[in-house]
């Protein structure tokens, strides 16, 4: 192995043992990662939940289940459902933006502030 080689994986693992330095770029994506994250959760969550409702109600128009469970015929109650998830699949882009929004809104100051002290230094 290189001497080159040797050293960079010495400092490499040397790296890992030694207490990072808190900075203003650390501060600053630690705020951004606050904005987005609330906003995130949201969207994956009601996004999976949407998902759900509208592929039970696709199941049960699409298979048997319901004449195996005996529910007798579930075509109408199940476009229905599926309808509900699909609605709520459209609707949940416009709630994430208008989250994110908001939380945009009330950190933009701070934001701001700490990177116009990064690039001004």
């Amino acid at each position: 192995m290189a001497h080159n080689d040797t050293e960079f994986l010495v400092q490499k693992i040397r790296t890992q043992y030694t207490e990072k330095e808190h900075t203003q770029l650390d501060a600053l994506k630690a705020l951004d990662a606050k904005v987005k994250r609330p906003a995130n959760a949201f969207a994956y969550t009601f996004g999976s939940l949407a998902a759900i409702i509208m592929g039970s109600g696709m199941s049960l128009v699409m298979t048997d289940l319901a004449n195996q469970l005996g529910l007798g015929d579930m075509t109408v109650p199940g476009i229905a459902i599926g309808a509900v998830g699909l609605l709520m699949a459209i609707i949940n882009y416009p709630i994430y933006k208008s989250i994110l929004g908001a939380r945009r809104k009330k950190y933009a100051k701070q934001i701001i502030e700490l990177s116009d002290s990064m690039t001004s230094t």
